[in-house]
């Protein structure tokens, strides 16, 4: 029964193209994510890789700091969602000494890995 979260916060991606790379891999095996992942031509694809690599590491380290045994090809995506982060202003100049405003968004990634025991806990709580 373990669940493990990673986190990547600020990243320059922004969050409506980010989400189309996470919906991909929620609710997928982890191996198979990031097989997903690996060949996915969107330039999130990335660091969501690296991001759903550190939460099967992040599992590894939980499982034997609890001194359980871990089978990582059991592990889910249980949960995986995209936040707005702050947006970087820029100025652009313009015809007539007008400006013109860029937005550069950035976004925070939350992937919740987790056994099919502890989804199935965290279900009989609720």
């Amino acid at each position: 029964m373990v669940e493990s979260i990673a986190r990547v916060r600020h990243i320059r991606i922004t969050p409506q193209k980010a989400r189309r790379v996470v919906n991909l891999v929620r609710g997928k095996n982890a191996q198979e994510a990031l097989a997903i992942l690996k060949f996915a031509p969107q330039a999130a694809a990335e660091p969501v890789y690296k991001l759903v690599a550190s939460a099967i590491a992040n599992a590894r380290v939980k499982a034997d700091n609890e001194n359980l045994r871990l089978n990582e090809d059991e592990l889910v995506v249980a949960q995986a969602f995209v936040d707005e982060g702050a947006t970087l202003k820029r100025f652009r100049p313009r015809a007539q000494g007008r400006a013109f405003r860029i937005n550069k968004r950035t976004s925070h990634i939350t992937v919740v890995l987790a056994t099919p025991e502890a989804i199935a806990a965290k279900k009989g709580a609720k």
